[in-house]
């Protein structure tokens, strides 16, 4: 049953298998790279886009009975690393990308939330979600994805708590940190209203997404099919030492959400690359592309956002050796 949940229902290997068909049917030789890649591009779109659909509308349904006010009142409720956690956890259940995030952190940071939990949800939110972990799960398998989902959660959870020990309450911007606040009564909604909010957001956040998803499948699709694996063993294997700074260094100038992320990854994976540095590449392109740093520099002072950079390049890299030498433990 688990096995056929994996494969057919999050996987859509009944998908891939039709698209192989249906491209078969054009006489094409489904032997060579262009129908190979025709068939990754076109199975990989298309599921990506059906699991980002069906994710983002029940977590919206969901987020729509915890609008920012209520929010801020549960995360008012808890302190120390319990707090971080939350924030950590909040963020796995927002489909955003890193810019996306950017103005709820904002929004956090100006109802006096504290600013390492606030930080610890700008972390795991981009990085760390629902359609993540069934992605890779319909991808790499319960463990890997098991896995990804936990070590991202720590790094948000300790990145959180630890800049919030170096005291840099006084490091967000002026015009965040004295902004009034205000209390909202929380409007009732109905089921219908839910649901058109539900379907608002997944239009939403389909439009802001769509095409960083078809870059990420393409590119996922040349490395699976162009690149020689003897290339991307020697250069992102487990075997080179530098392979997951290489790998973090080339993840920050990029800017995709980790539904675009994940293709390459596959790809990246079916060639031979080591684990901790695929986790690497992930983590740094969703918690770290500099579009979003540049945001963030808006919101936040040069010294704090120095230290967060530092911070979650160093998680990553600790994340990203030690998932190297444990390989072996997840296939």
């Amino acid at each position: 049953m688990w096995n056929f949940i994996e494969k057919q229902l999050l996987g859509m290997q009944w998908l891939k298998q039709a698209v192989f068909h249906l491209i078969s049917l054009t006489g094409m030789d489904m032997e060579s790279r262009v129908a190979d890649s025709l068939v990754f591009f076109i199975y990989d779109v298309i599921k990506i886009f059906i699991l980002l659909s069906v994710l983002i509308f029940a977590v919206s349904y969901l987020q729509s009975y915890f609008p920012p006010e209520r929010t801020k009142k549960i995360l008012g409720r808890f302190k120390g690393i319990s707090a971080n956690l939350m924030g950590a956890l909040l963020g796995t259940v927002t489909p955003f990308c890193s810019c996306s995030s950017i103005p709820i952190f904002i929004g956090f940071a100006s109802a006096r939330v504290p600013v390492g939990v606030s930080l610890s949800f700008l972390i795991s939110s981009p990085m760390v979600d629902l359609g993540a972990f069934l992605l890779l799960l319909s991808i790499f398998g319960i463990k890997i994805a098991l896995a990804y989902v936990v070590v991202g959660i720590i790094l948000a959870v300790l990145g959180g708590a630890l800049l919030d020990k170096l005291g840099m309450e006084d490091q967000v911007e002026e015009f965040i940190r004295l902004a009034p606040t205000m209390d909202v009564e929380q409007q009732k909604l109905s089921v219908k209203d839910r649901c058109i909010y539900g379907k608002n957001q997944v239009i939403s956040i389909v439009k802001k997404v769509w095409k960083y998803v078809l870059i990420g499948v393409g590119i996922g699709a040349l490395i699976h099919n162009w690149i020689p694996q003897e290339w991307v063993v020697s250069l992102l294997g487990s075997g080179n030492p530098l392979s997951v700074v290489l790998a973090t260094a080339v993840g920050v100038p990029m800017y995709a959400d980790i539904f675009g992320t994940i293709p390459i990854a596959e790809a990246l994976w079916a060639r031979g690359a080591g684990l901790g540095t695929i986790l690497s590449f992930m983590m740094a392109v969703t918690a770290l592309s500099l579009p979003s740093l540049i945001m963030l520099k808006q919101a936040i002072k040069p010294k704090l956002l120095g230290a967060f950079v530092a911070v979650v390049v160093i998680g990553i890299l600790l994340i990203g050796f030690g998932f190297n030498l444990l390989t072996p433990l997840f296939c």
